[in-house]
């Protein structure tokens, strides 16, 4: 449940980086800005890219105590020595998931606009619930989240809830009350100097 205290942050890493340079810019932002936890989103389906990534991006993170996590990809998460998943279908896997990864891991679930989506999720197990588009974009079908949906969420749902997709000032200022994180990658990582890009776009929280 959302508080007075500043949201927390989730890094989305880019859809694709090189393991040999991006972990040393993940490196630089997480010694800039607190981060609560590290999600590996990487478009590619190949098997070995996504091992080199995320075990680079695996040591950069657990050397700061830092939680890292991998969309979609669940027999990776042990296999890869990460601390759980992020769903991206809702509901619809999380008690699967949750029985074959055991209770220690972290399972999360991105449920787009709809509450009920989110409310089936948390009662499934998840430990998080995320949703978004928050901001303006062309991607997908072009909704947005409502901004009473993560208000009703944060007087009513305990489990922890994540807003995220095209932030701006303005938008994090707005949500920052109701919001237990912030879900925060493609809107720095085109910057020279994403850890400053990310200091801009949470300066509203203070």
């Amino acid at each position: 449940m959302a508080t007075d205290d500043r949201p927390q942050i989730t890094l989305i890493t880019p859809p694709a980086f090189d393991p040999a340079v991006f972990p040393d810019q993940l490196a630089r932002v997480m010694d800039a800005v607190d981060i609560a936890c590290v999600r590996l989103a990487l478009a590619t389906f190949d098997d070995d890219l996504i091992a080199r990534a995320a075990d680079a991006c695996r040591v950069v993170s657990h050397a700061r105590d830092v939680a890292i996590v991998i969309e979609r990809h669940v027999l990776m998460v042990e296999r890869l020595g990460l601390d759980g998943v992020h769903l991206t279908d809702g509901a619809r896997s999380v008690r699967k998931v949750r029985k074959d990864l055991g209770a220690d891991a972290i399972v999360g679930a991105y449920c787009g606009v709809t509450r009920h989506d989110g409310m089936s999720a948390a009662e499934a197990g998840a430990d998080y619930v995320a949703f978004g588009p928050v901001g303006e974009t062309s991607l997908g079908d072009g909704s947005r989240v409502e901004f009473d949906v993560l208000q009703w969420w944060s007087e009513v749902i305990e489990v922890p809830v994540i807003a995220e997709g095209a932030l701006t000032t303005a938008l994090v200022a707005q949500y920052g009350p109701v919001t237990d994180f912030f879900g925060i990658g493609p809107e720095i990582w085109g910057h020279d100097d994403p850890a400053a890009a990310l200091k801009v776009l949470l300066a509203p929280l203070g």
